[in-house]
């Protein structure tokens, strides 16, 4: 089994939008004979992107997973979004992936976008190699990617191929490890690969980016740092790529290779890089996790299947034959009709089938063992980042972290009849999506669905049309404003009430403080300072829920609080009527009180924006930005075109594509993705309260 999953690739495809994901995604399952036509994202037919929306619009919206097979290794393959809005996509996918392969465009190089995803790779220590796209369109430049790649993402990049021209004139890559040239036939649209001798105006400039290769990659290994330093004429190609594996498994190294998707070039070349640099699930360490989720305990699970099961819920669909669970499994083996544990949440489920994914079509398994992407049905009450595991062998591991959401609109239904499917709509689209959030406004009574931009609302509202069924009015997009406070306060909260028989006491001493915003934390921190028992154990969690549930509407306007730290410094309890609901209540009381005298204020979403505007209408644009109170952080020149980064607040750029558009005559394009939270000025926050 040790060499079945030695040969095992469980990898993403990541990108800012636009760079070609799907479509590198489209030709490797073809090349691989996984389908045998290939979709086109611009024709609305490719495989992975099979929601009616992707093909309508030509991006991706979900993650999708399929299976393949190259050089007798099978490929679990994910294909994920590129849009920010669809960010947790990329997050979960990753968290649960051995290797990425990070697609960059030719001509944009490292964008926003690129940035963000990379970062998340980080986050969850992904080994990547990096794949330079589009070198066929006019404007592409390889060796400026390269060095945005090291620049921009703090990477060590690799140069593995060199291309053969540029724009009309690419041809092909030569690999420089083995000293050849990939020519395709142009007159079948390039799926004909030819590997020939390097042609001879190359042979310089390739011994020159061979050496440089040798000298970095004889950093990840030793015994080709030991022939290079002795400067050893017999350095084979088996050194050179054992080292470069090296280096790319431990994430220290990213090797880079280059073509065009579009016209099938360089695509078998990427499959063979997957296997030979990328790690399989032995090369990884063992997951570790928690015996419990109150014990500190740490557990080790090796990707083995004689070890206990366990496995991650990383994804969740639904349709009109229930829900669809992906799971990535760690260790053990798993069969359909299995009785499993969420440790999470402390619960019983089974696992009634297993299915192995093409897209959104289904596969029968029998079983599913350490290594697997499979998706599951049976479970009721599992959601996303939830641990499943051997009901024996416990064992909780880390769970995602999501993101806050930026925008807000009210929604309702047309008619009364439909009030209880939309309830129900809202919990399936929940349960598919943690970055959407849903709650009903206790002023108003009317329906609030927040998310992370107008775009992934907009999905969100044809999905309850189009897919559910459902009629629903939607008003205009707001800012999802958050609260937080200044300065550190101190309040007890109590709950005693006595009413014959068994009562209700508890006193709970909180202390609240301003807290630094960090990546993965979760917005609201909770310590336990007492000393001597005065809150029993067993009662300290209910104060922390009822920090919690209290933080979710501020005392300004009830938005959510952030960033602020709650420590438990003192309480009473009573033997026969403390509880876990008079702590909870205290917890809550005790935590409202002390915001209230800790200055509360109003912080509002920070977008990272970048512009890409022709020179000529450069001083329209910041001229509109600053208008815009944006912030102004970096500036870059590409040929004819000025590249801008600013931090702008997301309630001043409501319908600013158009207005760019307006500005340039058609010719600039603009990103945004969340960045952080700023505190409003003034006028914002007197204008929030007169409308709260």
């Amino acid at each position: 089994m040790a060499n079945g999953l030695a040969r095992v690739r469980n990898i993403g495809v990541m990108a800012h939008i636009d760079a070609g994901k799907t479509t590198v995604t489209e030709r490797i399952l073809y090349f691989a004979g996984r389908t045998y036509k290939i979709g086109e994202v611009h024709e609305g037919t490719t495989v992975m992107d099979y929601l009616i929306e992707e093909q309508e619009r030509g991006i991706t919206i979900t993650s999708a997973a399929t299976r393949l097979t190259w050089r007798d290794h099978v490929i679990n393959l994910i294909d994920t979004p590129g849009h920010v809005d669809f960010t947790i996509e990329v997050e979960r996918s990753l968290r649960v992936l051995d290797g990425a392969v990070a697609v960059f465009c030719g001509v944009g190089g490292v964008e926003a976008q690129s940035e963000t995803v990379w970062q998340q790779a980080d986050r969850y220590d992904v080994p990547r190699l990096c794949f330079v796209n589009k070198m066929d369109r006019v404007g592409a430049d390889f060796e400026r990617v390269v060095q945005d790649i090291a620049s921009s993402l703090d990477a060590t990049p690799l140069v593995l191929q060199l291309p053969m021209g540029a724009a009309e004139t690419f041809a092909g890559q030569i690999d420089l490890i083995r000293r050849k040239a990939c020519l395709y036939d142009p007159a079948e649209v390039a799926t004909t690969l030819r590997v020939e001798d390097v042609p001879r105006q190359y042979h310089d400039e390739v011994e020159l980016h061979r050496h440089v290769l040798i000298e970095k990659a004889s950093e990840f290994d030793d015994h080709l740092m030991d022939k290079f330093l002795h400067d050893e004429p017999s350095i084979t190609e088996a050194d050179i790529l054992t080292a470069v594996r090296h280096g790319t498994v431990s994430g220290k190294a990213h090797p880079v290779l280059c073509g065009s998707a579009l016209k099938h070039m360089g695509v078998r070349p990427l499959l063979d890089a997957v296997v030979d640099f990328l790690p399989s699930p032995l090369d990884r360490p063992a997951v570790r996790g928690y015996k419990a989720m109150d014990n500190a305990q740490v557990q080790e699970r090796r990707p083995s299947p004689e070890d206990p099961f366990c496995a991650m819920v990383f994804k969740i669909t639904s349709d009109k034959h229930g829900d669809l669970s992906f799971l990535r499994v760690y260790s053990g083996t798993i069969k359909g009709n299995t009785r499993v544990l969420n440790s999470t949440q402390d619960r019983k489920e089974n696992i009634s089938r297993i299915w192995e994914m093409h897209a959104n079509k289904r596969i029968r398994c029998e079983q599913a063992t350490a290594g697997d992407i499979v998706a599951v049905v049976g479970l009721r009450y599992s959601l996303t980042g939830d641990t499943l595991c051997d009901t024996r062998h416990p064992i909780l591991l880390d769970r995602l972290q999501f993101p806050e959401p930026v925008i807000a609109m009210a929604i309702e239904p047309r008619t009364n009849a439909d009030k209880q499917k939309l309830a129900e709509a809202m919990g399936v689209l929940r349960r598919e999506d943690p970055s959407f959030r849903c709650r009903v406004d206790a002023e108003t009574g009317q329906m609030v669905i927040s998310g992370m931009g107008e775009l992934h609302l907009e999905i969100v509202r044809n999905k309850l049309v189009r897919d559910m069924g459902l009629d629903v009015h939607v008003g205009k997009p707001s800012v999802a404003y958050k609260e937080t406070i200044t300065r550190a306060a101190r309040a007890e909260g109590r709950f005693i009430r006595q009413t014959g028989g068994r009562g209700q006491y508890a006193v709970v001493v909180l202390k609240v403080e301003p807290k630094t915003p960090l990546a993965g934390e979760p917005p609201i921190a909770f310590e336990d300072a007492t000393k001597g028992g005065v809150v029993p154990k067993e009662f300290i969690r209910s104060v922390e829920q009822g920090v919690r549930d209290a933080a979710a509407a501020g005392p300004l306007a009830g938005y959510p609080m952030l960033n602020v730290k709650a420590v438990l410094v003192d309480g009473k309890h009573h033997p026969v009527d403390s509880s876990d609901l008079a702590f909870h209540q205290a917890g809550a009381l005790a935590f409202n009180e002390a915001i209230r005298k800790a200055h509360p204020v109003f912080l509002e979403p920070i977008m990272l924006l970048q512009v890409t505007t022709p020179e000529e209408y450069f001083g329209a644009v910041t001229g509109d930005l600053n208008a815009r109170r944006a912030e102004i952080k970096q500036m870059e020149q590409r040929g004819k075109y000025r590249i801008l980064y600013a931090l702008a607040p997301l309630g001043e750029m409501f319908g600013y594509s158009t207005t760019l558009r307006s500005l340039t005559q058609g010719r600039g394009t603009s990103t945004m993705e969340p960045h952080s939270y700023a505190q409003a000025p003034a006028h914002v926050a007197e204008e929030v309260l007169r409308y709260a």
